[in-house]
């Protein structure tokens, strides 16, 4: 089977156009009754207008595993890049994050991948990270869970090399996996691409950002020619565009310049807090929401000791990061969307492709510098239609950064203040009230322990000569426990604060950043920050920019501080006592020319 058709119609033997004969998709879908594992959709008049789906001609089983999902109407990209790809078009696609994607190249690819079973790997979806591929490869087993015969395997580094050539050797028509690792198995002859009909390069601005160009094209170079070839990136720089004209033929166009209507589904918030009180107001933040929370910081060092502060303050936490074993990271998750885990500590890259229903909100602890991980980060929420919230924590030096990222964003982020005693305390008794109606609507439990409870009341009042509220406030005492229930400590710093740097704010609204030594985050100010007009998108690296600066200046490399390199520019933290000659040479400095 090839996946690509000819641009043109194609004759069906009685003199019309294929394309424009929809009573063909009608009939396929009639015919393929007979294979599902659950009865088929009833499509009525009533049902064709609340289904937005049933348009695109998907047979039963595919309308099955959506209606099972909830799915109703498709996203915008979803409605742009379908058709195109059921026509057997390439296809180069800009959408941000959860925005629908996956469904937008699977849905349309396993409806064409149902009708043909001798070929063994007949679709390949790159990803930038294990984590992406493993959430790609399970939406392909979710989309095509009522077709028995259809299987997705996914391939990625950290896991054991036997169990993916076991299952690349059995009947498989999706892989799924990170270019290493895709390599590695073509390399050693485990994994049979002459069947490979479509190749789909899932976040390609990420793979670049990585590294992985030259691994993309050599797995390119490697394909049968005659493929389908879909590209999806949330950007789209001169890299995308270069791979997308020599690779891709005659290629539909879609760019989803907005998306406006998921953002809207997310309460993006910010808040002032100097470094010192973050751990503290991040613990204020969670007495509010505490369920179903993503706290991104960005390094591995941090998700470590804000877990374990959290959970000395009786959370359930746990770490994802780069340190993390696959299986372990897998684990996780799985626990995190069964709600064994309320509360995840994570780093951006080992984060990426999280998609879980249970996040409610997302914490950005570290302020992030660019828009795009901005964006990423605050996609673990709200996705598919459900609501979300985003709190961003900004610091003194960030707050320019906060404004850039307003006006990247095009969104206004709302300030909202450290949840002071007051209003934490309203909050527990307002839940611990919740708790107990909860309680005593729960009908069927009290008739499990009826006999129990009548036993344990008239022992109290005979016994102990206990009334009803003397019960009432002991066993709501029970609850609560032996700690102190209110709140007491001195929150003063959280008024001051927030007076403080709205003040600074109103006398100076160009505030030069300020940052810390990268030894000593918390007692040191001797560093601030300097942004550079050349980044990854250059072919810039660490070495070159130390290397610039200290061929340029007299600026000894050991006292340059943190380093962090964008896709567009650069950000060097160096000490605050330079000369201005020093200075005036760093605005003319060159990095690989």
């Amino acid at each position: 089977m090839v996946l690509k058709k000819d641009r043109n119609s194609v004759d069906n033997g009685q003199g019309k156009s294929e394309n424009d004969d929809t009573s063909l998709l009608e009939k396929k879908n009639l015919e393929n009754k007979t294979k599902f594992k659950t009865p088929p959709l009833e499509v009525s008049k009533e049902n064709d207008n609340e289904n937005g789906f049933l348009d695109f001609g998907f047979n039963q089983s595919i309308l099955n595993s959506l209606r099972n999902k909830g799915y109703k109407n498709p996203t915008p990209i979803q409605k742009a890049a379908i058709p195109e790809l059921m026509l057997g078009r390439d296809l180069l696609g800009q959408a941000q994050t959860g925005t629908g994607k996956t469904a937008a190249f699977a849905l349309p690819l396993i409806e064409k991948l149902s009708d043909n079973k001798e070929l063994n790997a007949k679709v390949l979806v790159m990803t930038p990270t294990r984590e992406l591929a493993t959430q790609v490869a399970e939406s392909f087993k979710s989309y095509s869970s009522e077709s028995s015969d259809f299987k997705t395997v996914a391939i990625y580094g950290g896991t054991d090399y036997r169990n993916q050539i076991s299952a690349l050797k059995r009947k498989v028509d999706v892989v799924v996996g990170t270019p290493g690792r895709i390599m590695d198995h073509i390399r050693q002859g485990t994994f049979k691409i002459n069947g490979i009909n479509c190749l789909v390069l899932d976040e390609a601005d990420e793979m670049l950002n990585m590294g992985f160009l030259e691994d993309i094209e050599w797995i390119i170079d490697q394909l049968p020619k005659n493929k389908q070839m879909v590209l999806f990136s949330a950007t789209m720089p001169n890299e995308i565009k270069n791979i997308a004209k020599k690779y891709l033929n005659d290629p539909a166009e879609i760019l989803i310049k907005s998306v406006k209507k998921e953002t809207q589904l997310i309460s993006q918030k910010f808040l002032y807090v100097q470094r010192h009180h973050k751990l503290d107001a991040l613990k204020r933040i969670l007495e509010l929401n505490n369920e179903g929370v993503i706290i991104f910081v960005r390094t591995k060092l941090l998700t470590t000791s804000i877990a374990e502060a959290l959970e000395n303050s009786g959370h359930t936490v746990a770490v994802l990061n780069g340190d993390i074993p696959q299986n372990q990271r897998e684990n996780t998750v799985d626990r995190l969307k069964k709600g064994f885990i309320d509360i995840l500590v994570a780093t951006d890259v080992a984060a990426r492709g999280l998609d879980v229903e249970r996040i409610k909100l997302v914490v950005n602890y570290d302020f992030p510098f660019d828009k795009e991980t901005y964006t990423h980060r605050i996609g673990r929420t709200g996705r598919a239609g459900r609501s979300g919230e985003a709190i961003l924590f900004v610091n003194q030096r960030e707050r320019h950064f906060l404004r850039n990222l307003e006006n990247s964003t095009r969104t206004k982020i709302e300030e909202i203040n450290i949840p002071s005693n007051k209003i934490i305390n309203e909050k527990r008794m307002e839940k611990l009230i919740e708790n107990v109606n909860e309680s005593s609507l729960a009908k069927e439990e009290y008739e499990e322990n009826k006999a129990l409870i009548i036993d344990v009341l008239d022992n109290l009042k005979e016994k102990y000569s206990m009334d009803d509220s003397n019960i009432a406030m002991a066993a709501i005492n029970l609850v609560i426990g032996n700690k102190a229930f209110f709140v007491n400590e001195d929150d003063s710093w959280i008024h001051k604060q927030n007076n403080t740097d709205r003040n600074r704010s109103n006398r100076n609204g160009n505030i030069r950043i300020r940052n810390s030594n990268r030894r000593n985050n918390y007692q040191n100010d001797s560093f601030e920050t300097y942004k550079f007009n050349f980044g990854k998108f250059d072919g810039v690296r660490v070495a070159n920019i130390i290397s610039s600066i200290c061929n340029s200046t007299n600026i000894n490399g050991r006292s340059i501080g943190k380093i962090q390199i964008f896709n567009d520019y650069s950000l060097v933290d160096l000490p605050r006592d330079l000369h201005r000659e020093t200075k005036n040479k760093l605005k003319k400095i060159k990095v690989r020319n």
